[in-house]
């Protein structure tokens, strides 16, 4: 269901751009490249007055590539930019990315990431890509999981679906589970009046 319209007129003024994009390698591990892009719908000054950025012209053009293995630990890790507000200055700590490698996807790693390259030891817009990453890296594993499960437990329904409680929706007390998952619903608790 889209939003509703807006009740009053409006100008647009910023756009950010976020898309991931996986694929399973070759060799059995996963790429997660990650892209962020943020414009302008308006002319502004840059550089001291002395230049202009043009609305639609990015601003930010970041861009990662992580490589997981199958326990979500990063063997690889890559950072680029096509765009940055401040040249060379902005660019220069991309290689420090490189040191998201033995980091792992599933285990504290958004205080792990933020403890690393917080405040002027990184990229506020890249660390803040690197966010998204453990959501996608499960979203890309889901189906090879899901059959690793069947394979290794054909008709064992005693391991609850890792991704219950995980949402709103898949809570044990509501109707998604007890339709979908009944093993593992739970009746909501009465509320204290």
């Amino acid at each position: 269901m889209p939003l509703p319209p807006p009740e009053l007129p409006r100008e647009p003024l910023h756009t950010r751009s976020i898309r991931v994009n996986t694929y399973v390698r070759e060799d059995g591990q996963w790429d997660l490249e990650a892209e962020l892009i943020d414009f302008k719908a308006y002319d502004f000054p840059i550089m001291g007055g002395t230049a202009t950025r043009y609305a639609g012209d990015p601003i930010h053009h970041m861009l990662m590539r992580v490589t997981i293995n199958d326990q979500f630990t990063i063997t690889g890790a890559v950072a680029g930019y096509d765009a940055a507000p401040y040249g060379e200055n902005c660019t220069a700590i991309a290689p420090d990315y490189q040191d998201m490698v033995g980091m792992n996807l599933l285990r504290n790693f958004r205080q792990v990431v933020k403890d690393r390259y917080g405040r002027t030891a990184g990229c506020s817009h890249m660390t803040e890509l690197s966010y998204l990453l453990p959501t996608v890296a499960i979203q890309t594993m889901a189906n090879q999981r899901r059959k690793e499960r069947e394979a290794a437990s054909v008709g064992d329904k005693t391991r609850r679906p890792f991704q219950l409680e995980g949402c709103h929706a898949l809570r044990l007390d509501g109707p998604v589970v007890q339709e979908i998952y009944p093993t593992w619903y739970a009746a909501p608790k009465a509320k204290h009046e």
